[in-house]
């Protein structure tokens, strides 16, 4: 999909028309937090962005504006990508770790929140319990845009519908298919795929499997827009025919003395070669990264012709900008 560099009058009616503006001021902690045509906006805006980038044109609507980053844990794409975001939107990105805030001597997110809603104009978090960045949302006074916490991943979602739709241009109908450790990413992909009309199959071993109350959920998206939800214990029934094959890592941050075991139990879900030439020809292979590559991920998969990872990545910036503009409006 590929967008022509329009006028600031483009921009301008993305981010002021009804739609754009209803978003101003919003928290995203979730990919249920937009409506379909909300996020189908950021999505769109994110590829205007990322023409402009592409041309070399430079524009600062969000002068005068700040972010705070809150990490609790480590960063390499959500943090450069944040801070980037607003370096080329014209705004300023405040980086804190929890050692260097009052949080890491008893403060409580609340308080937080509010004091820095006194400094800046949104905060992002990036944590462990969904329950905090909750917390903070209901206590700060501006947007609030979680990074990931060990339940979702929303900023990683929007990336990806992003990249798919750039490669196959569209997301309803596309089969999208993840193996391996159901986690945050797998329930954000699934509940943002369903809602926007896309086919997804999570396939995960016993144990490892979304909880039914999630799916449920996703299942109800997926009615109303023409999608679907399926769970499988087999990965092979999962990529026949997919559109987009989509794993990660099998032991994430915090479950690190799970590692061993994990390995085990997964390993039959490893996206190697076999498993992609099961999909649609032209099947699209994505991973969030960090990838730890021979295990839940090939080097020759990762490295080949159907990969997109690296897409991925770049359009964390490019959907994040979007994402910042709608959440905090501009002076376009």
């Amino acid at each position: 999909m590929q967008f022509a560099l329009d006028g600031l009058g483009a921009l301008r009616r993305l981010v002021e028309d009804e739609v754009g503006a209803g978003m101003r001021g919003r928290d995203l902690l979730s990919p249920l937090d937009l409506s379909r045509v909300e996020t189908e906006r950021v999505l769109e805006l994110g590829h205007r962005l990322k023409a402009w980038q592409r041309a070399g044109v430079r524009i600062a609507p969000l002068a005068g504006r700040s972010l705070a980053l809150i990490f609790q844990k480590p960063s390499t794409r959500t943090r450069v990508s944040f801070d980037v975001a607003m370096a080329q939107l014209g705004g300023h990105a405040l980086t804190l770790s929890a050692q260097e805030l009052q949080l890491g001597r008893g403060e409580t997110i609340q308080d937080t929140g509010r004091v820095l809603s006194r400094y800046v104009d949104a905060i992002m978090i990036r944590t462990y319990a969904h329950q905090e960045v909750e917390a903070l949302a209901q206590a700060a006074t501006v947007p609030v845009i979680n990074g990931l916490t060990d339940y979702l991943h929303p900023v990683q979602a929007l990336a990806d519908f992003m990249t798919i739709q750039e490669r196959l241009g569209r997301l309803a109908g596309v089969r999208l298919a993840y193996v391996g450790d159901g986690n945050n990413v797998a329930r954000a992909l699934m509940w943002g795929g369903a809602r926007l009309g896309m086919h997804v199959v999570v396939a995960s071993p016993p144990g490892y499997q979304l909880e039914e109350q999630a799916v449920a959920l996703a299942r109800i998206e997926a009615e109303a827009s023409g999608g679907s939800v399926e769970l499988t214990g087999d990965p092979h029934r999962a990529v026949r025919g997919a559109d987009v094959i989509y794993t990660d890592v099998w032991a994430s941050m915090g479950q690190e003395a799970e590692h061993e075991r994990r390995v085990k139990d997964l390993a039959a879900y490893r996206v190697d070669a076999r498993l992609v030439a099961e999909a649609a020809p032209h099947v699209l292979v994505m991973h969030c990264l960090p990838a730890h590559r021979g295990e839940e991920i090939t080097d020759e998969v990762i490295d080949g012709p159907h990969s997109v990872v690296w897409d991925q990545a770049e359009n964390r910036l490019h959907s994040q900008k979007a994402l910042l503009l709608l959440l905090l409006g501009g002076n376009l």
